[in-house]
């Protein structure tokens, strides 16, 4: 008894000078890779020349094209848009932003009422205009891309313009001069007696809408792998820019602690060009879609929806999306 007694106190002896040299190892090893507290006065200096030297670096001049393209894409686009408007209806939501390509809207209970304050109601559908095809993503304006970050109190010094605008010209799509020439009347264009055009005249300018809208997107998308730019987490707000800015303008979280600070993110092409995703008819659904078939309706962008109506040729990778040859309504 005596024995064991002693080998148990050996054990834990062993046990204790173990658990001492392994705390000693440890205490080393923290220690010889510690590292004191850095005085980020004296990196300042470093950072902001870093930023000036990366700055020298944009615009690329491989990517100029690039942006050239994708303001010459949107121009057409807008005014393809508009032309075509002239000819096929376009229904909204007067409380959200649900849209419809079609004379008369459908009452499918998705409409989330008067500043949400309901719930899968119908919507109440009024005529739509080219804002509601193409919503407008707007940015500020930035002399250059690696400024100073905008305050608060400077949020009116600073032009608002098309998100997409001020990624071509941080691009180097224009130079300084032409800044001042863009407005946004200049947007809204539109060919002269669109109500009189050919049936074989409306396919060719849907044609044309629907390829400028395809090479919108790839080229934005391509321009976003080289220049930065942000969007809020919590809001549709878009920033160009290396870092976003810090104007206090998120208004979900405007009575919060935090007074509207945006909280942002890398964007994507879907928030520079939103697709607004919008309920399409085929020849096997009813007249006015019902909410009871919402299962099997398809849906399609809206860009794309009427330009497919105008007799365009919708491309395969919206095929599946529009349910081309889905089963019609039970």
């Amino acid at each position: 008894m005596v024995l064991a007694q002693k080998e148990i106190m050996a054990l834990r002896k062993k046990l204790f000078e173990s658990s001492n040299f392994n705390g000693k190892i440890m205490y080393t090893f923290s220690r010889y890779f510690s590292s004191n507290k850095m005085d980020l006065r004296k990196l300042k200096p470093m950072i902001q020349k870093r930023i000036q030297e990366r700055a020298k670096d944009y615009p690329v001049p491989g990517m100029i094209p690039v942006a050239q393209e994708v303001l010459n894409s949107r121009r057409l686009l807008m005014q393809g848009v508009s032309t075509l408007l002239k000819v096929l209806p376009v229904m909204a939501c007067k409380f959200c932003p649900e849209v419809y390509i079609g004379e008369k809207g459908h009452v499918i209970q998705t409409c989330c009422g008067f500043k949400r304050r309901g719930k899968n109601r119908v919507h109440e559908w009024i005529t739509g205009g080219l804002n509601d095809v193409l919503a407008p993503v707007e940015a500020f304006h930035l002399k250059h891309m690696f400024q100073d970050v905008i305050k608060h109190h400077q949020r009116f010094d600073f032009e608002r313009v098309p998100a997409v605008v001020e990624l071509c010209w941080q691009a180097g799509a224009n130079d300084g001069n032409q800044y001042s020439n863009w407005s946004p009347e200049s947007d809204c264009c539109s060919v002269d007696g669109a109500e009189s055009l050919s049936p074989d005249e409306l396919v060719m300018i849907a044609s044309g809408t629907l390829k400028a809208w395809e090479v919108l997107r790839n080229g934005v998308e391509k321009l976003l792998m080289v220049y930065p730019a942000k969007v809020c987490k919590h809001c549709s707000e878009v920033h160009v820019g290396p870092s976003g800015h810090k104007a206090r303008l998120c208004g979900i979280f405007k009575y919060e602690s935090w007074q509207g600070t945006h909280f942002w993110r890398k964007a994507n092409v879907d928030d520079l060009v939103p697709p607004k995703i919008v309920w399409r008819r085929r020849p096997q659904d009813p007249q006015v879609l019902l909410n009871e078939g919402r299962g099997f309706y398809g849906h399609a962008p809206a860009v794309v929806e009427l330009c497919t109506q105008a007799g365009a040729i919708a491309p395969k990778k919206y095929h599946c999306l529009m349910k081309l040859q889905g089963v019609a309504t039970l």
